[in-house]
């Protein structure tokens, strides 16, 4: 399976373009999926699509979680309310008239369509499917628990390896993620948003914690805990809620792409993606 992350390579073509040009941003979003079926399909066979959804259930759980997003896109001159008409607009294209799955489900980020796929293809007992995760989100690194996961960066161009994909996990608890929002165990929820700073952590006193957390010794007598249990909801994979896991599951069952297979070069005619028509045949 090719999973890729919708959200990540369409802010990659927009941001490294700086445009809100829809033409030129549908023919980059087309060409970045051509490209990634044509390199692994052999290997890793069909291609699936997650895709970012509202009402996310991380920020009903922090509502800090991704703020700082919001805040620094408002400051922005750039247009990002037109930036996501386009990706939105491209997305349902590609769900109507693409041979590949699309799993939007309401309350889910594409993590969680990822996390609860790749757990769902590696825990069969014998011969799990391989699978290649297409997005720049280090997030995704603590799948490599999963001997049949890799990983491929579009903004790095290069594979991402992480040797240690539990060891990474709990770092990245305990540091938490500056860019989703959430502080490290030492920092209150609202340093982000308030424009604090967090509260320092050396990789000395991480790996102590680390070497504590089956004890709990050091995280109940520091008070950390708390913090410790919000940022293992927010950040790990198997957090996601079981309702919602099961929402996953049922829309990727159910979905039968190659039932659009005749939809993909009037689409691209449709389009006047000039350029992929005459590798339309890359597409299915």
């Amino acid at each position: 399976m090719i999973i890729v992350d919708y959200s990540g390579i369409a802010l990659a073509s927009i941001i490294i373009n700086k445009t809100n040009d829809e033409e030129l941003i549908r023919h980059m979003i087309l060409n970045s999926l051509r490209m990634y079926r044509t390199r692994y399909k052999e290997e890793y066979g069909d291609m699936v699509l997650a895709v970012d959804a509202a009402n996310n259930w991380r920020r009903k759980a922090f509502p800090q979680y991704k703020a700082n997003r919001k805040k620094h896109r408002e400051e922005s001159s750039f247009d990002w309310n037109e930036a996501f008409r386009i990706l939105n607009l491209v997305r349902e294209e590609i769900l109507e008239n693409m041979p590949y799955k699309v799993i939007k489900i309401d309350g889910c980020e594409a993590d969680d369509v990822i996390g609860t796929l790749v757990t769902m293809k590696s825990k069969v007992e014998f011969n799990p499917e391989k699978i290649m995760i297409v997005s720049s989100d280090r997030d995704f690194l603590q799948l490599q628990k999963y001997p049949n996961v890799k990983q491929f960066s579009p903004l790095k161009k290069e594979e991402m390896i992480e040797p240690n994909a539990r060891l990474f996990l709990e770092n990245h608890i305990i540091r938490g993620d500056k860019g989703d929002g959430v502080p490290n165990i030492l920092s209150d929820d609202n340093v982000f948003v308030e424009g604090f700073r967090q509260t320092p952590m050396s990789q000395k006193k991480v790996d102590a914690i680390i070497e504590d957390v089956n004890e709990g010794e050091l995280l109940y007598a520091a008070s950390w805990y708390r913090n410790y249990c919000r940022n293992k909801k927010l950040i790990d994979l198997n957090e996601t809620p079981s309702d919602l896991k099961t929402q996953i599951i049922n829309t990727y069952d159910e979905q039968d792409p190659w039932l659009k297979k005749g939809k993909v070069f009037p689409y691209l005619v449709a389009k006047r993606c000039n350029n992929l028509i005459e590798s339309v045949q890359e597409f299915i």
